[in-house]
């Protein structure tokens, strides 16, 4: 099971506020966690943060180089103006359903700190019939900082700032988590924790761990691509969340079937290098791993879509964390997840050497 010191690190990371294109603050956390088992730990100028441990070599040759992704970034929200009496109006920083940001508390990044609001909406007691029955909309809402004026507020914010829902990591029964960011700063952090395991005992593979950015608006391959580019991998994973189906509401028949402490999910097709894929299987069995398996005919919507095509092609698998809510305040994983995956792929990476053939289909 995860350690005491790791779980610390874990709710430290979902607890920062980071929305795409502003991932500082936690990059920051996870590259102070990095440096305490490896020193080799850098940012790039996309804002990536990346991490590696070299392979031990006493085969006599070394084996290639793995790149295990998972994005910092969330989603969040950006002023675009803030009106005469003080108002913030703002649109989306990745994919919201309007309806869950209706009555939260905001929490801006300003220059000068942490600036607090809440999302205002007309009551429904004042809204007409016909009204009650429209789902919000974006334009429709706003947020109040509690100032008096335009000049009140622009002393706080102003136009540019991000900001995120406030809320903090929250503990449940049967090792469960809640929080805002986990989609996917779990990711990140499940990769750190596989190179950590990998570094106590290190196989032939150079195996680099990278904290991406820009994924929830990365139409163009956000900090992934860049980061299969700039360590020259040939292989790599993408960790992210896929969507749990053990609650109410789910169809098994059209996402699969992931339960929440059910263990890890595995895609196959779509972009995925059938060797991994195999490799991460197997892996998974001979370890006693429990696991599903997702299937995906298209692209994944992850990192994994870009790493893959990244200068003459990377083998790319992508494991993924069954989570309930996605997109929402309160994300649901499991820790026990969390375990596997990071043990899973600390030993897949062990199992890569030189001789590891990626072209055999």
């Amino acid at each position: 099971m995860l350690s005491d010191s790791s779980i610390a690190f874990l709710k430290r990371l979902l607890d920062t506020p980071g929305p795409s294109g502003f991932e500082g603050a936690p990059a920051r956390v996870w590259r102070a966690e990095a440096a305490t088992f490896t020193a080799d730990v850098r940012a790039d100028v996309v804002g990536n943060s990346l991490a590696t441990i070299e392979g031990d070599g006493t085969a006599g040759t070394h084996g290639p180089t793995i790149l295990l992704a998972g994005h910092i970034d969330e989603i969040g929200i950006i002023i675009t103006h803030i009106d005469d009496n003080g108002y913030v109006y703002f649109e989306p920083i990745g994919g919201w359903d309007p309806q869950v940001l209706v009555a939260q508390r905001i929490r801006f990044l300003g220059r000068n700190g942490d600036v607090i609001g809440v999302i205002g909406k007309k009551p429904i007691h004042l809204m007409k019939p016909e009204e009650r029955e429209k789902a919000s909309k974006i334009t429709d809402l706003w947020v109040d900082i509690g100032v008096k004026n335009k000049a009140e507020a622009l002393e706080l914010l102003e136009v540019g700032d991000p900001g995120v829902i406030d809320s903090r990591t929250l503990d449940l029964p049967n090792f469960r988590i809640v929080s805002r960011s986990i989609d996917d700063r779990i990711g990140a952090f499940v990769v750190l924790e596989a190179l950590r395991r990998y570094a106590a005992n290190p196989g032939a593979a150079r195996v680099v761990a990278a904290a991406t950015a820009q994924e929830e608006i990365g139409y163009s391959g956000g900090g992934a691509r860049v980061a299969a580019q700039s360590v020259d991998a040939t292989m790599a994973i993408a960790v992210d969340v896929t969507f749990a189906t053990d609650h109410p509401g789910m169809k098994k028949e059209e996402v699969g079937e992931h339960t929440v402490g059910g263990g890890p999910v595995l895609t196959r097709g779509s972009v995925t290098s059938p060797v991994v894929y195999r490799l991460l299987a197997d892996t998974a069995k001979s370890l006693e791993i429990p696991y599903s398996i997702h299937a995906a005919g298209r692209f994944t919507s992850t990192d994994a879509d870009a790493m893959q095509l990244a200068r003459t092609g990377v083998a790319t698998a992508l494991v993924s964390i069954p989570n309930r809510y996605m997109h929402s305040p309160n994300e649901m994983v499991s820790l026990e997840d969390l375990d596997r995956a990071a043990e899973l792929i600390a030993e897949s990476c062990r199992r890569v050497t030189a001789s590891t053939d990626f072209t055999a289909r």
